[in-house]
């Protein structure tokens, strides 16, 4: 078996944990992978001299964040991620530290199963093209004040917001940005997206959840500087005035390992702090 062990440099801790993670799977026969400049610290093989589709599965240790930032810069790595959580919030990344070894056991033993999840894809009038698990979002830049936006779906006109951006997220992503903006949480499984205004000039415009088959066409409209397009805050672009982005669903899915004894629910409350309780 060959896993990628993902850290985030970022966290101090990340590396050691890494290292134990290393040699606890190592003594199990199984080869580990890591990126090309923490390899030789960690004592993994370096990504760059193996073929990516021997990866059996990728281990990310750091939040929601470290996840979309691996996806973004290892696009050709496509096996299943296990997200070991290392901070406060994250619901991609659920597994806490305290249960590291057994679920990796787990792993080992084949108890667990994939998620597979729809992510959505983005291409410019220059055929700039990008994917996205949790959202796209275009967003006003440098100009100083709101911008107007007008969507299309399948050809058909939907609306014009005068906002400070406009979201396009997965189900995915509805517990991330989208959320904070006010839009609905989604689960994972559903096939759709939600298109959520950034504080728009009208109280009106509200969030809208639209089938994920659909054709969404994304014009800037107003005469401005160029807004920015903004693909899970990693990669982006920008659109100038008249110019069109269109949003479908990605032929990739993101695959997520999920626990037997881990649930969707169970890690919104947690996350979200709920503390509705069953009464009797």
């Amino acid at each position: 078996m060959h896993i990628a062990l993902f850290p985030n440099t970022a966290k101090k801790h990340s590396k050691n944990i890494a290292i134990n993670i290393r040699e606890y799977l190592t003594a199990q026969g199984v080869s580990i992978i890591t990126q090309d400049e923490v390899a030789e610290e960690i004592g993994a093989i370096p990504l760059s001299s193996i073929n990516p589709e021997m990866v059996d599965f990728i281990i990310s240790l750091g939040g929601d964040g470290t996840i979309l930032r691996q996806m973004h810069r290892h696009p050709n790595l496509m096996a299943p991620i296990v997200g070991i959580n290392l901070g406060s919030l994250g619901f991609m990344a659920d597994i806490p530290v305290t249960e590291i070894y057994p679920g990796l056991q787990d792993i080992l033993n084949g108890n667990f199963q994939i998620q597979e999840r729809i992510m959505m894809q983005g291409q410019s009038m220059h055929n700039e093209t990008c994917f996205a698990v949790n959202e796209i979002v275009v967003h006003r830049a440098q100009n100083p004040g709101l911008i107007d936006i007008g969507v299309h779906v399948n050809g058909l006109y939907l609306n014009t917001f005068s906002a400070d951006g406009l979201i396009l997220s997965t189900p995915s992503g509805s517990t991330a940005y989208s959320l904070a903006a006010g839009g609905p949480i989604l689960t994972p499984d559903l096939n759709a997206f939600v298109l959520t205004p950034i504080c728009p000039h009208t109280i009106s415009n509200r969030p809208i959840v639209l089938a994920s088959n659909q054709d969404i066409q994304v014009q800037y409209l107003s005469e401005y500087a160029p807004v920015e397009i903004i693909f899970d805050g990693f990669t982006r672009f920008t659109m100038a005035t008249g110019e069109v982005l269109r949003v479908s669903l990605s032929p990739r899915v993101f695959r997520l390992v999920s626990l037997r004894n881990h649930d969707y629910f169970s890690t919104l409350r947690t996350k979200l702090g709920w503390a509705g309780k069953l009464k009797a």
